[in-house]
């Protein structure tokens, strides 16, 4: 980070300080990276419940006659098949069949949608949707106007219901969502997450979001920063974009084809996904499991008998499992589960085993 750089901060900043979090820069946010400790504000999160601020996430609202043709054209699943109140995860895909981004789109009503994403991108999806907005459809970011807080763990749902006094919070299913308030402001509750458990994403009015964080911290929840998050997900299989998937990943290599919906019609680089379908993907990612205690670490090299077959993408020390592992992609001859492998961290060989990615967190 350089000195120079003017970070954005969240509605939760001055919290986050408050509360001695170490803070770091992330996609251009100053951001907490952990409170006390990555393993203990991720056991939290497992065991109970974990409070997460991702008001970096973008927010922008697409609504009009025409906003539900251009997500279809835009985006690889399908639209027209989401029901207002219901959310659905996605990917804006480029011409040559790249990611873009991965999102999620929520039908909040049959023209208007709220889309949510990544920080880091933020920019460049915006830029994107604007150069294919026709004269019938509408871009609202509402990033400023609002907060955004994860509310993980199997206590989660509880915590959440009962401070809201909303018992039928708990009957919606994953990537529902409703309507409904905390500390008097207007809530929208989102059961997503990006940890593996249960929870909840919570949208807030951003003057509403320290008041609304001090009463979840107030009803047990703890604390959690940047680090737990990314170990918690690595640990659940899920990608990052600039780790796992960017501009040049197809999903097909990326194990993302469950959202990518080809018999819908057209949409932007479908051609191109259908054909490595077809054909077949040259690499494919995968998860890697070792009883070495060293972290594997982006770009580092897997291994058979001294050939590189894949690099990794993301690794940790696992805070559940008690052991590092990874996510990478693999030559598709070398990707069946329980293949050994070794990585190469820096001047040592660690052995590994190949395995599912859902299989990080559990057999």
């Amino acid at each position: 980070m350089t000195t120079d750089m003017v970070l954005r901060t969240t509605p939760l900043n001055h919290a986050h300080i408050d509360a001695d979090a170490r803070m770091v820069e992330y996609a251009g946010w100053s951001m907490p990276v952990l409170y006390t400790s990555i393993l203990e504000e991720a056991r939290a999160v497992r065991s109970g419940v974990g409070l997460f601020d991702i008001s970096h996430m973008g927010r922008t609202q697409i609504s009009g006659p025409g906003a539900t043709a251009l997500l279809q054209r835009l985006t690889s699943n399908d639209v027209e098949s989401l029901a207002p109140s219901h959310a659905q995860y996605s990917l804006i895909t480029n011409e040559s069949g790249g990611i873009i981004d991965d999102i999620i789109v929520y039908r909040e009503q049959t023209d208007s949608y709220l889309v949510v994403i990544n920080a880091g991108n933020t920019a460049k999806d915006l830029e994107w949707i604007r150069s294919n907005l026709g004269s019938n459809v509408y871009l609202e970011d509402n990033t400023d106007s609002t907060g955004m807080i994860a509310v993980q763990g199997p206590k989660a749902p509880e915590l959440v219901s009962a401070l809201a006094d909303d018992p039928s919070l708990l009957s919606l299913t994953r990537f529902q969502y409703s309507e409904g308030t905390i500390c008097d402001a207007r809530v929208t509750f989102c059961r997503t997450g990006y940890t593996g458990e249960d929870g909840f994403e919570l949208i807030v009015p951003a003057a509403s979001a320290g008041a609304i964080w001090k009463a979840l911290c107030d009803a047990g929840a703890v604390q959690c920063g940047l680090g737990a998050r990314d170990a918690l997900r690595i640990e659940a299989g899920y990608p990052l974009y600039g780790h796992e998937i960017d501009d040049e990943t197809n999903p097909v290599e990326a194990g993302l084809m469950w959202v990518v919906r080809l018999d819908k019609g057209p949409f932007t680089g479908s051609d191109r996904i259908r054909a490595v379908k077809t054909a077949g993907a040259k690499r494919k990612l995968m998860g890697l499991r070792s009883e070495d205690r060293q972290q594997p670490r982006q770009g580092y090299s897997i291994m058979i008998d001294g050939l590189t077959v894949g690099s990794v993408t993301s690794g940790v020390f696992s805070p559940t499992r008690n052991v590092s592992i990874a996510m990478g992609y693999v030559d598709i001859a070398h990707s069946r589960p329980g293949t050994s492998v070794e990585i190469a961290i820096r001047d040592k060989r660690v052995r590994a085993v190949v395995c599912p990615k859902k299989s990080l967190l559990e057999d």
